[in-house]
C-alpha cells in the first residue's frame, strides 16, 4: 500500500497532468485516513484555486493556518484567495501574518502592496513593494506593482521607470505593458500609450484591460469607431469588466447618444453596484437629459460611497441647486468650502461659482481643477519663428456656435469685426443647429473649422498650422469647451472671455477680458490671467437681436392681470435659500405681487412651491414659465414689471435679455465676478439706481418700486432710449474696444514682453 508521500506524489502528478478531479479524490481519501496533514490541506487549497473554486480554496487554507499557524506560505496563500474574493483588508491581515512569521518574505510584501493599491492606500503599497524589491530586485511583478502605487500617487514618470524595469526582466509581461500604457496616457503621450497596449495584446490577445485602456486613448483622440470596437472586445472577453462598460458610456456621452450611455452605465453598475465613477458619470448624462432629480440621486450615491470622491460633493451640491432642493444645503456648502481651502478637489469651478462669495476661493478651485484635468502639455505647439500674418488672425474656440447664450450675445461682434485688419475663424466643438443664428455665424467668419472629430493635440496642431495669433476661449469650464486644446499653447496669445466668468486657473491662458466693475483692480491678484479692462461693460451685446412682434397677454402667460409681476428667468441653480428668502419678504410686503420664474425641471418648481408655503406665502403666487424661441422669450418680458436678480451668481445673458426687452432689473452687487455682472450692465446703461449694496436695500427697493408706477415708467423710458444710444448695445463701439485690446496683447507678445494688465481707453 502506498505511503503518504507516494500518494501525495500521485496527486501532484494528476494535477500537473490536468486531472484535478483525480488529484482531489486522492487527497480527500488520504485526508479521511490521516486527518489534517498540512501538506494535504495545502494541496487541496491549490487544487481548488486552479479549478476556480475560491470558497473551497479559502476553506482549505483557513483550515491549514488553524492547524499550522506558523506556516508563512499558508497565510500568504490565504491572503491571495481573500484578495481574489475582494475581501481586501482581510487579505492585508493575512499578508501581515506571513511577514510577521517570515520578515524576509518578498512575495508576501509584493502581494500586500498589490492589495493596498486596490484599497487606494498607495503610499503604503509603495512602501510594501519597495521592501519586496530590496529583498528580490529581479521580481518583475514587484516592479509592476510598485509602478501601480506610483501611478496612484500621481508620480507618473517614476511609474514609467518601474514598468520599464519589469519589462527589462520580463519582456512578455502583458500587464506591465498595459500599465505602462496607462501611465503614458495620463502624461498625454497617446501614441506611445497605444503602442504599449498593442504590445500587451501581442503577448496576451485576450487581455480585456488592454482593450479597455486602448479604448480610452482612442476616445481621447476622437477615433470613436475604433474606441467603441475596443470596448466591445473588452466586454466580449470579460463580460464582467465594469470599467469597460463605464468607459463605453463616457464615449457615448461625448457622442450625445445619451440613452445608450445610460444603458452602458447601468451595465457597469449591475456588475459593480458600488462603482462611484459609474454613478457619477450616470449623473452627468441625466443632467444632459434634464432629469435633474435622478442626477441628484446619482451624485448622492457617489458621496455616500466615497465622501472624498474627486469633485463629487460639488456635483451633488450643483444638482441639488438645479432642483432647488436645499435639504442639508448649509452643511454641504460649508464642507465644500472647507475642502477647497484645504486644497481638496471637492468641486468643479462652474458649479462652485453658484455658491462662493470669495474670489480667493474661486481662484483656488479653478487652479485645483486645471491642475487635475488640464495640466500644461509637455510640449507646446506654437512656432515662435513663424512670419507675422498680414492681418491679425483671431481664433474663437467654442462648442456653442448655435442658438445658445454665448452666440446670441456675440453674433453681432463677429459681423462687425474690422475685416481690413482682422481675420476671424471659429473652431467649433459643437454642431450646426440649422438656425438663423448659425447662418449669421457662417457668413460672419472667414472660416468655421469643425474640431469635434479631432483630439486635443490634433485640434491644437490645426490651430497652430493656421498661424492663429490670438486664440479666444469662449467656454472655459462651461458647456462643450475644449480646455485641453489650450494646454498645448497652439497660439502665442490665449484669452479667456465671456463663457466662464472667472479665472481658468492655468498659466497657459494669458488674459481675461473684464471691466472695472466685475473685477476691481484690488481683486486682480486672484486671477491666473492678466486682466484686460474694457471701458464699458465687458459683456458684448448684439444690437440686431430680434424681438418677436407678438404681444403676449398676461392671461395666456398664466399671469394675473392686476398683479405686480416680479420675474427672474435665471437658471434654477442660481436661486439660493438667501435669495429666495429675500423674495418671500418682498411678496409678504407686496400683497398683489407675484413671482414669475423659469421652469428648468419639475423638481425645482415643486420644491420652490414648498419653500414658499414654508415662508407663509401662497404657492400659487409662484408662476413658472417654460421654454420659448429666443425672440418670443424676449417679447414675453413685456408682461413683467421688474426683474429680480440673484446672488452670488447674477443674471448674465438673462440680464441682457431683460434690458434689451425693456424690463427694469434690480440687482445687489456681489463680491465675485459672477455676482457683479448685472451691476456692470446697469452701470453702463446709466441705471446705477437699480444697483443695491445690501440684501436689505435690495428688498426695500423692490417693495418701493412696486408702489411707484411713475418711477417704473421712467425706468422703462430710459431702457427704451438706451436700446438706441447706450454703449451697452452699441456693438460697433464694443468691437473697437476689444480690437484695441487684441492689438495691445499682440504688440506686447511681438515685442518679447510678457502678458500684463491692460486698460483699454474709451
Amino acid at each position: 500500500m502506498p505511503n503518504l508521500q507516494q500518494q501525495m506524489q500521485q496527486a501532484f502528478a494528476a494535477l500537473q497532468g490536468g486531472n484535478a478531479a483525480l488529484a482531489e479524490q486522492i487527497c480527500l481519501g488520504m485526508l479521511a485516513e490521516k486527518g489534517d496533514v498540512p501538506d494535504l490541506l495545502f494541496l487541496l487549497g491549490m487544487i481548488a484555486l486552479q479549478t476556480g473554486r475560491l470558497p473551497q480554496a479559502e476553506q482549505w487554507f483557513a483550515r491549514l493556518v488553524a492547524v499550522d499557524p506558523a506556516n508563512a506560505a499558508a497565510h500568504n496563500n490565504l491572503g491571495g484567495v481573500l484578495f481574489q474574493r475582494k475581501r481586501h483588508q482581510q487579505a492585508v491581515d493575512s499578508y501581515d501574518r506571513a511577514i510577521g512569521l517570515k520578515p524576509d518574505y518578498a512575495g508576501a510584501y509584493n502581494n500586500r502592496g498589490a492589495v493596498l493599491n486596490e484599497l487606494g492606500r498607495h503610499q503604503e503599497a509603495a512602501d510594501s513593494c519597495a521592501a519586496a524589491l530590496r529583498m528580490a530586485p529581479d521580481n518583475a511583478e514587484a516592479h509592476n506593482n510598485f509602478g501601480n502605487a506610483l501611478q496612484g500617487l500621481e508620480r507618473y514618470a517614476e511609474a514609467l521607470e518601474s514598468y520599464q524595469r519589469a519589462l527589462t526582466i520580463r519582456p512578455d509581461y502583458a500587464d506591465a505593458h498595459n500599465n505602462r500604457g496607462n501611465a503614458l496616457r495620463t502624461l498625454g503621450r497617446h501614441d506611445e500609450a497605444l503602442e504599449s497596449f498593442a504590445q500587451a495584446l501581442r503577448f496576451k490577445p485576450d487581455h480585456d484591460e488592454a482593450y479597455n485602456s486602448r479604448g480610452v486613448v482612442l476616445s481621447h483622440a476622437r477615433r470613436y469607431d475604433e474606441a467603441l470596437d475596443s470596448f466591445r472586445l473588452a466586454v466580449k472577453i470579460n463580460p464582467r469588466n465594469a470599467e469597460a462598460f463605464n468607459n463605453r458610456g463616457n464615449l457615448l456621452h461625448d457622442l450625445r447618444r445619451y440613452e445608450e450611455a445610460l444603458e452602458a452605465y447601468d451595465q457597469a453598475l449591475a456588475i459593480h453596484p458600488a462603482y462611484a465613477s459609474a454613478h457619477s458619470n450616470r449623473g452627468n448624462v441625466l443632467l444632459e437629459l434634464k432629469r435633474s432629480e435622478e442626477a441628484l440621486q446619482a451624485f448622492a450615491r457617489v458621496v455616500e460611497l466615497d465622501p472624498q470622491y474627486r469633485f463629487g460633493k460639488g456635483k451633488l451640491l450643483h444638482a441639488k441647486m438645479l432642483c432647488c432642493d436645499w435639504s442639508g444645503y448649509d452643511s454641504l456648502c460649508r464642507s465644500v468650502v472647507e475642502d477647497i481651502r484645504a486644497g481638496l478637489k471637492s468641486a468643479e469651478p462652474f458649479g462652485y461659482q453658484g455658491i462662493s462669495t470669495s474670489v480667493a476661493d474661486l481662484h483656488r478651485c479653478a487652479t485645483l481643477y486645471a491642475d487635475d484635468r488640464f495640466p500644461p502639455a509637455e510640449k507646446t505647439l506654437w512656432n515662435p519663428g513663424r512670419a507675422p500674418n498680414p492681418k491679425i488672425r483671431i481664433g474663437y474656440l467654442s462648442g456653442e456656435f448655435r442658438t445658445q447664450a454665448t452666440s446670441i450675445l456675440m453674433a453681432g461682434l463677429f459681423e462687425v469685426h474690422d475685416k481690413s485688419r482682422f481675420e476671424i475663424f471659429a473652431f467649433d466643438n459643437g454642431w450646426d443647429d440649422g438656425s438663423a443664428l448659425r447662418k449669421r455665424l457662417n457668413a460672419a467668419f472667414d472660416g468655421i473649422i469643425d474640431i469635434t472629430g479631432l483630439g486635443d493635440v490634433e485640434a491644437a496642431r490645426r490651430i497652430s498650422d493656421m498661424n492663429i495669433d490670438i486664440l479666444v476661449n469662449l467656454n472655459g469650464y462651461f458647456g462643450r469647451g475644449r480646455q485641453g486644446v489650450f494646454s498645448y499653447r497652439p497660439s502665442p496669445v490665449q484669452v479667456n472671455y465671456l463663457g466662464f466668468p472667472g479665472t481658468i486657473g492655468a498659466d497657459y491662458i494669458d488674459y481675461l477680458i473684464a471691466d472695472a466693475t466685475v473685477i476691481p483692480e484690488s481683486d486682480s491678484a486672484h486671477y491666473a490671467e492678466k486682466i484686460v479692462w474694457l471701458p464699458d461693460c465687458y459683456q458684448v451685446n448684439d444690437s440686431k437681436r430680434p424681438i418677436a412682434g407678438k404681444i403676449f397677454t398676461r392671461q395666456e402667460l398664466g399671469l394675473p392681470e392686476d398683479a405686480f409681476v416680479y420675474c427672474c428667468f435665471n437658471n434654477n441653480y442660481k436661486i439660493t435659500p438667501d435669495t429666495f428668502d429675500q423674495w418671500m419678504r418682498i411678496l409678504h410686503r407686496v400683497p398683489k405681487g407675484v413671482l414669475w420664474l423659469f421652469e428648468d425641471n419639475p423638481a425645482a418648481s415643486r420644491n420652490l412651491r414648498k419653500e414658499a408655503q414654508r415662508h407663509g406665502v401662497d404657492p400659487g403666487r409662484l408662476i413658472f414659465a417654460g421654454r420659448m424661441p429666443p425672440d418670443e422669450h424676449l417679447a414675453r418680458h413685456r408682461a413683467a414689471d421688474l426683474f429680480l436678480d440673484t446672488l452670488p451668481y447674477n443674471a448674465h445673458t438673462t440680464a441682457s435679455d431683460a434690458l434689451w426687452a425693456g424690463l427694469p432689473l434690480l440687482t445687489c452687487v456681489g463680491t465675485t465676478f459672477p455676482g457683479r455682472v448685472a451691476a456692470s450692465l446697469l452701470n453702463t446703461m446709466g441705471l446705477q439706481q437699480l444697483v443695491t449694496a445690501s440684501p436689505e436695500d435690495y428688498v426695500e427697493q423692490a417693495v418701493a418700486l412696486a408702489a411707484d408706477p411713475v418711477r417704473m415708467s421712467g425706468l422703462r423710458d430710459v431702457l427704451e432710449a438706451g436700446r438706441r444710444s447706450s454703449p451697452l448695445f452699441d456693438t460697433s463701439r464694443f468691437a473697437r474696444h476689444i480690437e484695441s485690446a487684441y492689438r495691445q496683447m499682440l504688440e506686447r507678445q511681438r515685442a518679447g514682453l510678457p502678458a500684463d494688465h491692460l486698460s483699454v481707453q474709451g
